[in-house]
């Protein structure tokens, strides 16, 4: 995929570093390109629900955050990316030292990108997919 941003490095740097939730919960960007992101989270008490495992809120803000960014990189400079729906599938419990998450745009778009994000939970040398983001990111101007 090609950008129509040739800016769009500092775009995806900046969603990551204005967030202040996302910096609140830990999640980091890891490495990125034109229609795709990474991002890592390393794993804390306060990310774990009673039973142990990972929150699916925390899975749920990885995967959302991290495909916005990979929708930014697919958006032209005047505009920005809002997300609309997605859809998670929690596939197993989330367990270990980290998470690592990867977005992909399946289809940019003038007005909507769709988009992909696939979080893993790393345990030692053992990396298991615990859940899949599909959603819809709205290409909205700036103000």
């Amino acid at each position: 995929m090609e950008s129509p941003n040739p800016h769009y490095k500092e775009a995806v740097e900046r969603g990551f570093g204005d967030a202040a939730f996302v910096a609140d919960l830990g999640i980091v960007l890891a490495d990125y390109g034109p229609g795709w992101c990474t991002a890592t989270l390393v794993l804390a008490p306060r990310h774990m629900q009673q039973t142990g495992i990972v929150h699916a809120g925390v899975q749920t803000t990885l995967a959302d955050h991290t495909a916005g960014c990979a929708a930014m990189s697919m958006t032209p400079a005047h505009e920005l990316i809002l997300t609309v729906e997605f859809k998670v599938n929690l596939l197993r419990p989330g367990t270990g030292e980290s998470l690592w998450c990867r977005a992909q745009v399946l289809k940019p778009g003038r007005k909507f990108h769709v988009v992909e994000s696939e979080v893993y939970a790393i345990a030692g040398d053992k990396k298991t997919l615990i859940s899949k983001l599909t959603g819809t990111m709205a290409v909205l101007p700036r103000k």
